[in-house]
């Protein structure tokens, strides 16, 4: 590399940020491309050189070297990828258009590294006799394993054919993605006058009235923002403008023209159908659920039908009250999916006496933030101190620098809390740099994505019981990947089998409706006052009300993912879109409820490969986290200092040094039990006659 080339290019000069943060002021999109043709090259010499040694193949020299190489590559792909999901210019996004084959084509030089993967098979088969520890044997496996899953043991013609598949869907998927970053940016439903706003607390409208401000825009508008588009659905007394909101908000990449997704859902399914068959596999489910805690589509299934049974029996139960209260009101029409929300907020409000617009006062986002960092000091002797000097990618991002109870560095954690049209929605968690030991100590630095309405500028953010969920949900995603205490990179933080990923995020959600941490936490944001008990109380109850909803709302999704990621290729779906909804009529979906991602924008699936086949994941792991919240419980405390200790060592810091079931059981003391979930989730027969009181 010349040193014309480093010093014009902040992403190939050092990056002497506090932290090693990248150089976020400096960077530019047209960087991206010459600092990856650099990194690519310097990664192929590395591993060049590890292929072609003249020393026997053993652990150090070939597996734990192939673990070091390529940092720069990652330091790359950790800041191209996070910019493109959390503030994707255009030009950023046409970057990453011309990169995603390149870097794809890159990764699968990698997988089909014949001289390279002799040596890593040779130190495979020889494992049992090469005196490793448990987790140098376990990067051994794993690292073999993931070039056998890309190919490398494939004959010549499937590698090539497997090669050119990988660079497709890396082009098609990064356009997906693209497409309903598009549709969600460029919709908003303008609240002119009182008529349109009525029946809206002030927390949506100022909501509202924040986001045409950002968006230049004269009046009020609804976006189709999460944090937005929910409690519209909810409050809107306008069922012609709910109806507006819930088909623009459902059918997100399926308008025709250029963001029209349904061409691409069905070249994805095509080619990872095909994918599946060049390794043996009738189908894409089961190559990927090879490589899960799950193992087979039988027994994701024996799991999605016995709570789908249970959801749409209790969501049934619910439906009744809600009629009951629509036939007082003289309503009789048919329930469509834009009305569930508004008439169970009514039954919310006239049996639990939960009103948002009482509730919200008491959860202030900079209050929840508090609440998460402090059960992270109490859980695991953390602390986080804000770094306001350092130079992030968007004035919304705020910086914390971690250390643990002695003082030492941990890692940085960086909190992206708004919704804005340069970023995707959702929510996530995802890494700048992962920890590791390999060659040298580096320490995380790990982002959690949220996408809540921002307040107007001097009030402070208001959220709602959903939203103080998923802040505690992806900062369970952060801790693990904050507190991961591993040698191998390859091994560290959120890199474990995908079933097992949302166990450190589900049960954290758990603290979050504690009472102990509600009273010290949620006070109200004028008064300073504890949030009621009572509240607390009519809030659990509202709260178990809304399961069978939901729970229909999520299996639904599931059992379509599996359902179209089952067919062989042969029988992948020409219309993707009415495939799913033939699904869900043979399922017996409940007419007013939708469900949560349809394919067309079901990035989860069709923006990556991650949860591809894996939606169920979320479900399968909340068999773990009720299970494992039980511990705490049983220990009498939530914050029982022996049950942290070992979360913390079996769970939180293993990554993936340790298979997920044997990580389990060493924290648990036994096998997972799934009725601590069907408790949980009001599916249990006394569960839910308990939330219809």
């Amino acid at each position: 590399m010349s040193a014309d080339l480093r010093s014009s290019n902040p992403l190939l000069a050092p990056w002497t940020a506090p932290h090693g943060l990248p150089p976020f002021a400096q960077i530019e999109a047209a960087h991206f491309a010459p600092a990856f043709e650099v990194a690519m090259q310097q990664q192929r010499q590395e591993l060049d050189a590890i292929a072609q040694q003249a020393a026997e193949p053993n652990f150090d020299n070939t597996v734990a070297a192939f673990d070091r190489s390529g940092r720069l590559m990652s330091d790359l792909e950790g800041c191209f990828a996070n910019l493109a999901a959390s503030e994707a210019t255009p030009a950023l996004r046409e970057a990453q258009r011309e990169l995603a084959p390149r870097i794809a084509a890159h990764e699968n030089a990698i997988s089909l590294h014949e001289p390279l993967f002799r040596r890593i098979d040779a130190v495979w088969q020889r494992r049992a006799e090469l005196g490793l520890d448990p987790e140098q044997l376990r990067l051994v496996e794993r690292v073999h394993l993931d070039f056998v899953r890309t190919g490398a043991r494939l004959a010549p013609e499937a590698r090539a054919r497997h090669a050119q598949i990988m660079e497709r869907l890396a082009t098609l998927t990064t356009q997906f993605g693209q497409n309903v970053l598009a549709d969600e940016s460029s919709w908003q439903l303008a609240l002119p006058t009182a008529a349109e706003q009525a029946g809206l607390p002030d927390f949506v409208l100022a909501a509202a009235r924040e986001a045409a401000r950002a968006r230049q825009l004269p009046q009020p508008v609804i976006t189709l923002s999460r944090s937005l588009i929910v409690p519209f659905l909810t409050f809107s007394a306008r069922r012609d403008l709910r109806e507006q909101a819930w088909r623009a908000w459902t059918r997100r990449g399926e308008h025709a023209g250029p963001t029209d997704n349904r061409a691409l859902v069905h070249e994805i399914l095509q080619l990872r159908a095909e994918r599946a068959a060049l390794h043996g596999h009738a189908s894409f489910a089961d190559f990927t659920l090879a490589d899960t805690m799950a193992g087979t589509q039988a027994a994701v299934a024996r799991l999605l039908d016995d709570v789908w049974t249970r959801a749409v029996d209790t969501m049934g139960r619910q439906r009744a009250q809600i009629d009951a209260l629509r036939a007082e009101a003289g309503d009789t029409g048919t329930l469509e999916p834009w009305d569930w929300r508004y008439w169970a907020e009514q039954v919310r409000q006239r049996h639990y006496a939960i009103d948002d617009a009482e509730v919200k006062p008491y959860f202030s986002l900079e209050r929840m933030v508090a609440a998460a960092f402090d059960c992270a000091q109490r859980l695991f002797g953390l602390q986080f101190t804000e770094q306001p000097q350092l130079q992030l990618y968007h004035p919304d991002v705020k910086a914390y620098e971690v250390r643990d109870a002695a003082g030492g560095v941990v890692g940085l954690f960086l909190h992206d809390n708004f919704a804005r049209p340069t970023k995707r929605s959702g929510a996530w968690m995802s890494a700048y740099r992962r920890q590791h030991r390999n060659g040298a100590e580096v320490h995380p630095i790990i982002v959690n994505n949220n996408n809540f309405a921002k307040a107007a500028a001097g009030e402070p953010t208001l959220l709602g019981f959903d939203d103080v969920r998923t802040l505690f949900h992806e900062f369970g995603h952060g801790l693990h990947g904050l507190l991961s205490s591993v040698r191998y990179e390859r091994l560290a933080g959120t890199q474990v089998l995908r079933d097992f990923v949302e166990l450190p995020s589900q049960l954290y959600e758990h603290w979050a409706t504690e009472p102990e941490v509600l009273q010290r936490h949620a006070r109200h944001v004028h008064t300073g006052e504890p949030i009621p008990q009572a509240l607390v109380q009519r809030l659990q109850a509202a709260e178990r009300f809304g399961q069978g909803y939901e729970a229909v709302r999520y299996v639904g999704s599931a059992l379509t993912d599996m359902a179209v990621h089952a067919l062989p290729l042969a029988q992948v779906p020409a219309d993707p879109v009415a495939f799913e909804a033939q699904v869900l009529a043979e399922r017996g979906l409940p007419h007013a409820a939708g469900i949560n991602h349809r394919f067309t924008h079901f990035q989860h699936l069709f923006a990556g490969h991650g949860y591809a086949a894996g939606y169920y994941v979320y479900l399968w792991a909340e068999v773990l986290d009720a299970d494992a919240w039980d511990a705490f419980m049983e220990a009498g405390s939530p914050f029982d200092a022996q049950v942290a200790g070992r979360l913390l060592r079996h769970v939180y810091a293993a990554g993936n040094s340790v298979a997920p079931e044997e990580a389990f059981v060493a924290f648990r003391g036994r096998p997972p039990v799934v009725e601590p979930m069907l408790r949980q989730r009001g599916l249990l027969p006394e569960a839910a006659s308990q939330g219809a009181a």
